[in-house]
């Protein structure tokens, strides 16, 4: 299982240079010690929450000052970009990195998208087309094309990937219908938000069967999984636990743009999250049906308390329960190899992890990756040798 670093490019303050350096001295010290994959966001418009609008400009630069570690845009919100665009871009970028670049899409939420002038019920539309378009100039000399929402007369869009015949095209996704598409179109899935591994499992399984069967939109099948959440690792296991579920919770809050306008989001969170722990079962035993085995508590809960009795049972969900649950990767290094373990069984190819946060200092984000790089990544790299043979 690969090991990455994703960035929204968060900060408590609102100072874009101070997190754009912390940021780039983070990520040179994750290809110094060992990661596999970086991950930056597209996101505009969410003032204190991701200050990565360009992710591509943010690799420009750390493809000179890095040297292995993989480059994943994540995403390219396609319905913003020209087609012609994005294949330039994307395509400059493998150059500059030497063939280092992995090609996320996506389409974005509605207040993103509305901002940029767009229909958000065309968003999919867009994306989907979009999608067909880059692969194909990637691969043509001279390319022309007619659709629904871009005319492209006869030209020649240089330059093409330094990878062959391109680079490794994935989408994010946050629902099990997006994992179908994606494993019909033979794309990798970004299985952003964080969730017990427990919970991702039968999908994961699923996508991979339906994968093996894909008509790749583009000129071969990356039938890889990634799965994403939030995590610290340091010496001291208590701190990072309560670290790591303190920024979980807050990434997750109440208005916070990914929970926000979603119906019932506390109780899909706990449902993902591994239900209501045994610990809490006799204090809400009167406001939700808790069910008396564990498996029915987390396939089913109903809450027949309403939005807020969900949200306070997931207010209350200690740091232990969290990371012994990986839901969150905190912990001091065995605890994050444990946890990390657990997500590697459901047969997933890579795990991100978000460090950087609001609420977590850029000192200890250096701590982390560099115990990650002396004893984390070290049992990873040993598994993936022995599993791949000789």
């Amino acid at each position: 299982m690969k090991l990455a670093l994703q960035y929204e490019m968060q900060r408590p303050t609102l100072d874009d240079h101070l997190v754009l350096q912390e940021t780039m001295e983070q990520c040179i010290l994750a290809d110094e010690v060992g990661f596999d994959y970086l991950w930056f966001v597209e996101h505009h418009f969410l003032t204190g929450f991701s200050a990565s609008p360009s992710p591509d400009l943010i690799y420009a630069a750390l493809s000179q000052r890095t040297k292995r570690i993989r480059l994943g845009l994540g995403v390219v919100i396609l319905p913003y970009h020209h087609p012609n665009r994005v294949a330039e871009r994307v395509a400059m970028l493998d150059h500059l990195s030497e063939g280092r670049v992995d090609f996320g899409t996506g389409r974005s939420a509605p207040y993103e998208l509305s901002g940029m002038g767009i229909d958000p019920r065309d968003s999919r539309d867009m994306w989907e087309e979009s999608l067909t378009i880059v692969p194909k100039i990637w691969q043509s000399d001279w390319f022309s094309y007619k659709g629904r929402f871009w005319d492209i007369p006869s030209r020649q869009i240089l330059p093409k990937p330094y990878q062959k015949p391109h680079p490794p095209i994935w989408v994010a996704a946050l629902q099990p219908s997006t994992y179908d598409i994606a494993a019909e179109k033979g794309i990798g899935v970004l299985a952003f938000g964080s969730s017990a591994p427990s919970s991702l499992e039968p999908y994961v399984r699923a996508y991979k069967e339906k994968a093996a069967k894909a008509t790749p939109v583009g000129a071969f099948v990356n039938n890889q999984w990634a799965s994403s959440t939030l995590g610290i690792c340091l010496e001291d296991d208590k701190e990072a636990k309560e670290l790591g579920a303190q920024s979980l919770k807050n990434f997750f809050g109440p208005d916070r743009p990914y929970v926000q306008g979603q119906k019932d989001i506390y109780a899909q969170l706990l449902e993902k999250w591994g239900g209501v722990p045994d610990h809490l079962k006799q204090n809400f035993s009167r406001y939700v049906d808790v069910g008396l085995e564990e498996e029915k508590a987390t396939e089913s809960l109903d809450f027949s308390g309403g939005a807020a009795i969900a949200h306070k049972i997931w207010d209350e969900l200690d740091a232990e329960t969290l990371s012994d649950r990986a839901v969150v990767i905190a912990g001091n290094p065995d605890s994050c190899i444990e946890a990390l373990k657990k997500h590697e069984a459901t047969g997933i190819d890579q795990m991100m992890i978000m460090m950087q946060t609001e609420t977590i200092p850029h000192e200890k984000v250096m701590e982390s990756i560099e115990l990650f790089g002396k004893y984390v990544i070290p049992e990873f790299n040993k598994t993936e040798k022995v599993t791949s043979g000789p």
